[in-house]
């Protein structure tokens, strides 16, 4: 579903880490498990799920000097909180210990669909 990746290299973020990142592998997998959870703080405030879960985090790159880029959507272009969400998003993964900085960009391509939630927030909604 979603892709954490350095810059060598993107990898699907359930097989494992880039062992070409000059980051070690433990650190690597500490900083994206820190990241995932924290990005599992924020909410979207008119669905009960995080922003993880719904699948609106489409990419994580995490670069060797430990900035995190991150491609996120909304489930509406029209969303209330776009202009928000962003901020929310970078001041989470920010907090995270070894993080020296987060760009967050919003895409609409491919746009957000109910399909790309995972089975926790289908419960969460009701939908399963």
């Amino acid at each position: 579903m979603d892709d954490v990746s350095t810059t060598a290299e993107t990898v699907p973020a359930t097989n494992g880490i880039v062992s070409a990142s000059a980051i070690p592998a433990d650190e690597l997998a500490r900083l994206t498990d820190d990241i995932v959870s924290a990005l599992k703080t924020v909410y979207d405030p008119e669905i009960p799920a995080d922003i993880y879960e719904l699948g609106l985090v489409y990419k994580i790159d995490i670069e060797d000097d430990r900035s995190v880029k991150i491609d996120m959507t909304l489930t509406a272009p029209g969303c209330p909180v776009a202009g928000e969400m962003p901020g929310w998003v970078e001041n989470a993964v920010g907090a995270v210990e070894g993080v020296s900085g987060v760009e967050v960009s919003m895409v609409f391509d491919p746009p957000w669909t109910p399909d790309r939630m995972s089975e926790e927030a289908q419960v969460a909604v009701g939908w399963y």
